[in-house]
């Protein structure tokens, strides 16, 4: 492979504007006070035309010299002078007849040695600025491009040489599709003549598609990294400029440096704050961003000529709003998705992130990834961080299940609320209102994920809780498994109901996750035998559908909800004895683990629960 250039380029920072700036002041300042200690030095005195008439009279002059009507001249006393005198030819017999010595000069000869001393300080002070800001060039080439007017045009880009990425793809836990599809690009890298010389034409673009935190940019660097080549990192937003053309300038300067480094990858993060849809903007084709789109759509089409391979890497979490010419084949035509890790990955995930972490032996990592559902990289970052926090404030020696558990319900319903002082009558409601959401799962359990616990202790804007655990990722749901997704969520209501005979506000968020379901169940899954297998939608913010159509939309949302409510009803009603015991042992301990409930209420354990 080719050796890459150290193509430093001059980015001075703020600090050193700044220190020029200062420096400008200071040479200023000098030369102003040198200019006042020298008119102070030639003592010389200013005197009006009759005052030299007079003195001339009185004997009092000994030399002068004119230049035109400006006469500087020596009294017999030694003090300098200077005045302007009048267009009269009597002043030189005048000047005669008193034997003043007087001499007659050029005004182009006027200056004196002073004055050439105080202009060749200024060319000297403007001379050393340039060479300070001369100076400060090479040695910074991190910086963004947009922080001075001195590096307008520089892209800003960070230079990663080869020997400072340690990434690489067994760094990257999960994404195994999206790994596979990078390999053909690192092969590339490192083999482009095994694809030039059967006339393959790889891929000059890759398109990272992911939400925040699931590793895009961990990816793109771990494929600079097995390539073992020069990696470009800048961010979409750094190449826009309030300055028309500037955008356009930074993009020449990125590919620029990109080709004297090749082979190299160049990462572009956020590509959508600079590739969206040319037209949208102010301006129209003249916007400073799509001036600097089209500049980047340029520079990708011209790889075509370079004998040495770069590829460009972008990611964004907005892939609707890209131009289209930006996605053509020729350009970011391979679209890799990075997405949500899966319960597999999450625990690979983990255990990456745990290996510098004193962790309790008996803490099951499987267990944590299934409670963890939606969670990003980066979320299971932050929360084995949060459980070592939580853990260190404890004064522990090492982070125990328990930590992860707090660390989890924290991030998933907020932190613990100490200061809700409940009555027994509110703790003994919310107990049965927990009860009932979880007894209708562990009642319904072909069709329900596993229970996890159970607890009345306000979390957020939660009074209680009941979590789960999902046995494995689901990727298709069942009419039964959503059906018991609505009795599980009325469940709460409705044990309200059977104890209390009174209706509360607490059912407010169960309600509206069981009319969504039930309204999914009729409007995009055509479960509903009354409206068939038809998409009912809409299209921004219109619905795509008639007044009446909508009506017997929501009579039939009103059916279901009301069907299984009062399945709901009935399920309960039959083992009430198991929703007192349940609630009372809430009311008691407060929170009660799967295990327990099992045991408490003679249930036979789920058998995913036996591998948790």
């Amino acid at each position: 492979m080719k050796k890459p250039k150290n193509n430093a380029s001059w980015n001075p920072g703020p600090k050193n504007i700044k220190n020029a700036l200062i420096a400008a002041l200071i040479i200023v300042g000098v030369l102003f006070v040198l200019h006042r200690l020298i008119e102070l030095g030639r003592n010389v005195q200013v005197l009006s035309y009759s005052e030299f008439l007079e003195k001339t009279d009185l004997d009092l002059i000994r030399k002068v010299y004119i230049s035109g009507q400006e006469v500087e001249g020596i009294l017999k006393d030694g003090t300098r002078f200077e005045t302007v005198i009048g267009q009269n030819s009597n002043d030189w017999d005048k000047l005669r007849a008193h034997g003043v010595e007087f001499s007659v000069i050029s005004p182009a000869n006027q200056l004196n040695i002073w004055y050439l001393f105080l202009f060749s300080c200024l060319l000297a002070s403007i001379w050393a600025i340039w060479y300070f800001i001369r100076q400060t060039r090479g040695g910074n080439n991190n910086g963004g491009g947009g922080g001075n007017i001195f590096t307008m045009g520089k892209s800003g880009a960070r230079m990663f040489m080869p020997s400072s990425i340690k990434e690489n793809f067994n760094s990257v836990a999960g994404a195994d599709e999206a790994k596979e599809e990078l390999a053909d690009v690192v092969d590339f890298l490192k083999n482009p003549k095994k694809y030039q010389r059967l006339g393959a034409k790889i891929t000059r673009g890759v398109l990272l598609i992911g939400e925040p935190g699931n590793g895009k940019t961990l990816l793109a660097r771990a494929v600079a990294g097995e390539a073992n080549c020069p990696f470009f990192s800048i961010s979409g937003s750094n190449f826009i400029e309030v300055f028309v053309g500037v955008g356009a300038a930074r993009v020449r300067d990125l590919f620029a440096q990109a080709r004297k480094n090749a082979p190299c990858i160049i990462f572009i993060d956020e590509i959508d704050a600079v590739g969206r849809h040319r037209g949208s903007g102010m301006g129209g084709g003249n916007d400073e961003r799509e001036q600097t789109l089209n500049q980047l759509l340029a520079e990708m089409d011209g790889f075509e000529v370079a004998t040495t391979p770069i590829i460009v890497i972008a990611a964004t979490n907005r892939v609707d709003v890209l131009d289209k010419a930006l996605l053509r084949p020729g350009r970011f035509d391979r679209r890799v998705n990075v997405p949500y890790p899966d319960l597999k990955s999450r625990e690979d995930i983990l255990a990456v992130h745990i290996k510098n972490v004193k962790v309790d032996p008996l803490v099951d990592l499987k267990k944590i990834a299934q409670g963890t559902p939606g969670f990003s990289g980066a979320d299971l970052s932050n929360l084995i961080n949060e459980a070592a926090i939580i853990a260190s404030k404890e004064n522990k020696d090492m982070v125990t299940t328990v930590d992860f558990e707090e660390a989890r319900d924290k991030a998933l319903l907020g932190k613990e609320v100490k200061s809700i002082m409940l009555t027994p009558e509110d703790k003994k409601l919310i107990a049965y209102h927990e009860a009932g959401h979880a007894l209708v799962r562990l009642l319904l359990p072909e069709h329900s994920d596993p229970l996890h616990k159970v607890t009345i202790i306000p979390r957020g804007s939660a009074l209680g809780v009941t979590h789960y655990l999902p046995e494995r990722e689901k990727y298709i749901t069942t009419k039964e498994e959503m059906e018991a997704s609505i009795m599980s969520a009325l469940g709460g209501r409705v044990a309200e109901e059977i104890e209390f005979n009174t209706l509360t506000t607490g059912a407010y968020s169960d309600f509206q996750a069981a009319n969504q379901i039930a309204r999914n169940m009729v409007c995009k899954y055509g479960m509903s035998p009354e409206l068939g297998t038809i998409i009912y939608s809409q299209r921004n913010g219109e619905f795509e559908y008639s007044q009446k159509t909508a009506e017997k939309i929501d009579a039939e949302v009103q059916r279901i909800t009301t069907l299984y409510h009062t399945q709901t009803r009935t399920l309960l009603d039959a083992n009430r004895d198991k929703l007192t015991t349940l609630a009372q042992a809430l009311i008691e301990k407060e929170t009660l683990q799967a295990d327990e409930i099992y045991a408490l209420l003679d249930i036979t354990p789920r058998q995913a629960h036996k591998f948790i």
